[in-house]
């Protein structure tokens, strides 16, 4: 290769110039035959049969912000976290590769999925992209999202390299934590993830971590990642992450989205200054050829050189795939009897606020897809910095309405917008029955937070006060534009309310014990209204778990106040993670605190039983035990095997997990395998996993607070891995 085609592999162009007046304004170094804009071009080498690398976001689908004006849509998934309640690898891979297919069939032959970041912070917006606060379970499930888009030979990253953990101010942020935590962590999800997976490409973050960018860290690019490691592939930033050339001598292999730099940084590094570096001999030839070497290595080895004509796309059979997905992502967490609604009653049902009568709402940013046929409704909401103007209310039809109308025929339903909380009360006074729709926008380059206790209409933005609105208070979790205060009022004037929640996090729910239901459904996707409508009329039991724990408040988080909150966009923010490895319900684990709903809990409407549990030790712990089925209902459960204490320590970890459909009456025999590293600490001075010989505690449960079979076992000492 000429050093002119090396460079050139090197950054990616973004398929349209941010900032430009003109939609669609084309950067001159794309082609004119290149149609099939995206979220970065690098050109190809014809002479050595190298195709141009052309990327597209995301996790929940192939998305179109404005790129490509004639495509018609693409299958809108469910978030990444309502896959993560699935606990359900088989169905995240079918997901993939159906993403797969679609990048493919667009010529697109980078997808820039893969979210695996830990749900540290229930306010981070980008937690709807991520799978859980669990290294294991986001790791598995990660993984199965890379194996299934790579299947179709199209590259998969993972991202966000790492602890990318919050939003606010995220490319001045600079995450604090100690190493060996990091490695227990965050760290540990990339490392499964990549074991199982082989991702093409790993994207860094925006942040920094331990005062160094994600995508110039020298010892978690090039000691960790491709060092203790052995990660053969390459390493890309995210979309305005690369501020220095030197990045590349840190670890870093491809700049990514160039434009982006310039107007962040004022500079195009890789593509303006690496090559002088190299002239200068700054950039060593053997790195110039090892960064290219990633490069072309990943291509080839999911074939995207050996492409042939692209397979064809059953967009019924994908719609499938989502509405399955957004079934089995749906929570029940709370419920009182009225669950499910009966459809043999003529029942007067009234539907309130959310925009029920329009569709499901989507999470906002690069992982926004537009669905074939369009969004049935698109509200601008804005904000400061480069993601502002694409933080919109998105909703995808068919709307949850009329999907109740349909599985409910006898039902007579009343709407009402939830305006006003007096408005929506008078509704919800003459209907046998309420169902409340909570939604909440969340997405990239905003942390979710409410500070106080003024929120604004859903429709006007007046600000009002209603209860638990009234005086400013502290930071929470509310649900903004008054919507706590409507489906308080709407619970006092009706004793059997039901409340669906479309959000990418916990939300406060000062109005709980009024209600006689509570459905988390998430960004369920473009199927999302009809599996809300299955879940609540009974026409589908639901089966899904949290994945990621809803706390009473914020003041039981380790962060109450988040760092940098209120600041100016381009503010220098620092957030240390002091909770470590303790993540989630690992830290309610370790402080004794109750939260609201614990990391996997969900209800259902048949029950389910464990019983005859047998543990051997060794070199890890194996599992074994009997799920039943004790109710009258058929119906999928997710047993939970937990470590409580390792050689006297007390310590709570996720070992294993499978989900298991069962008939009534009808049992299963389950055996776990616990993988070594989740028993083990991370020993930074030898480099290794270390278990302590001793005595280990485990339990298997419906969720980490509900712990119904308790065993214990003998480990034996072991030094290994890195």
């Amino acid at each position: 290769m000429t050093d002119d085609e090396r460079f050139s592999l090197l950054i990616s162009v973004l398929g349209e110039v941010p900032g430009s007046t003109a939609a669609g304004t084309r950067d001159p170094r794309i082609p004119e035959e290149v149609t099939n804009m995206s979220a970065g071009y690098t050109p190809g080498v014809p002479r050595l049969g190298i195709p141009a690398i052309q990327s597209s976001d995301a996790g929940m689908g192939v998305t179109n912000p404005g790129y490509r004006p004639d495509d018609e849509g693409a299958t809108a998934f469910p978030s990444s976290i309502a896959l993560g309640s699935s606990f359900n690898p088989r169905l995240v891979r079918e997901g993939g590769e159906a993403i797969g297919r679609e990048a493919r069939a667009r010529g697109f032959n980078v997808q820039l999925a893969g979210g695996c970041n830990l749900a540290r912070d229930p306010r981070n917006g980008r937690n709807f992209e991520y799978y859980s606060e669990d290294p294991y379970l986001s790791a598995v499930l990660a993984a199965e999202q890379v194996d299934g888009i790579q299947s179709q030979g199209v590259v998969s990253t993972l991202k966000h390299y790492t602890l990318n953990c919050n939003e606010t101010n995220r490319h001045w942020l600079d995450a604090i934590i100690d190493p060996d935590a990091h490695r227990e962590s965050d760290l540990l999800t990339f490392q499964i993830a990549i074991e199982r997976s082989q991702p093409g490409a790993i994207m860094s973050g925006y942040n920094k971590i331990d005062g160094e960018y994600a995508g110039g860290n020298h010892h978690l690019l090039n000691e960790v990642l491709k060092g203790a490691w052995g990660y053969p592939g390459y390493v890309m930033s995210d979309w305005g992450a690369t501020p220095q050339w030197q990045f590349a001598l840190a670890g870093l292999d491809q700049e990514s989205g160039v434009q982006a730099d310039l107007m962040l940084w004022g500079k195009q590094p890789f593509a303006d200054e690496l090559r002088d570096a190299y002239v200068n001999g700054e950039l060593p030839a053997e790195r110039l050829s090892d960064m290219v070497r990633r490069i072309l290595r990943s291509l080839f080895a999911v074939g995207v050189d050996r492409w042939g004509p692209a397979p064809e796309v059953d967009m019924a059979e994908h719609n499938r795939i989502a509405l399955e997905g957004a079934r089995q992502g749906i929570v029940l967490l709370k419920n009182d009897g009225v669950l499910p609604i009966p459809s043999d009653r003529p029942l007067a049902i009234a539907v309130i606020g959310g925009y029920a009568q329009q569709g499901v709402i989507s999470g906002t940013g690069s992982g926004a897809v537009a669905p074939v046929g369009g969004f049935a409704g698109v509200i601008k909401i804005g904000g400061a910095g480069v993601m502002g103007k694409h933080r919109n209310l998105f909703l995808f039809p068919p709307s949850p309405l009329e999907e109740l109308e349909k599985f409910l025929p006898q039902a007579h339903f009343d709407l009402d917008p939830g305006y006003t909380p007096a408005e929506a009360a008078l509704t919800a006074k003459r209907s046998d029955m309420v169902i409340v729709f909570g939604i909440r926008v969340e997405g990239e380059g905003f942390d979710s937070v409410l500070e106080g206790g003024v929120a604004e209409s859903m429709t006007e933005g007046v600000h009002r006060s209603g209860p638990g609105l009234g005086e400013p208070t502290v930071a929470d979790l509310s649900l903004p534009w008054g919507q706590d205060a409507v489906i308080d009022a709407v619970a006092s004037a009706n004793a059997n309310t039901i409340v669906v929640l479309e959000t990418g996090n916990p939300v406060s729910m000062p109005w709980r014990d009024k209600v006689k239901a509570i459905v988390q459904a998430w960004y369920p996707g473009q199927a999302g209204g009809q599996a809300i409508a299955e879940v609540l009329s009974g026409a589908v039991n639901p089966s899904g778990r949290l994945p990621i724990t809803f706390p009473e408040s914020l003041e039981q988080t380790p962060r109450p106040e988040l760092p940098g909150l209120g600041t100016p966009w381009g503010t220098a923010v620092t957030i240390e993670y002091n909770e470590g490895a303790e993540v989630g319900y690992r830290w309610f684990a370790e402080t004794g605190a109750r939260p609201m709903y614990a990391f996997g809990h969900g209800l259902g409407y048949t029950t389910f039983e464990y019983s005859d549990l047998a543990v051997t030790g060794g070199d890890t712990v194996t599992a074994t035990f009997t799920v039943s089925n004790t109710g009258d209902r058929p119906g999928a459960d997710v047993p939970q095997l937990y470590l409580t204490e390792a050689a006297g320590e007390r310590r709570q970890r996720l070992l294993g997990f499978e989900r298991v459909e069962l008939q009534p009456g009808t049992s299963h025999r389950v055996t776990l395998v616990a993988e070594p590293r989740l028993l083990a600490r991370f020993d930074g001075t030898a480099g290794k996993w270390r278990i302590t010989e001793g005595t280990y505690k485990v339990a298997v449960g419906k969720s980490a607070d509900s712990l119904d079979l308790t065993a214990e076992t003998t480990l034996t000492n072991a030094l290994f891995g890195s």
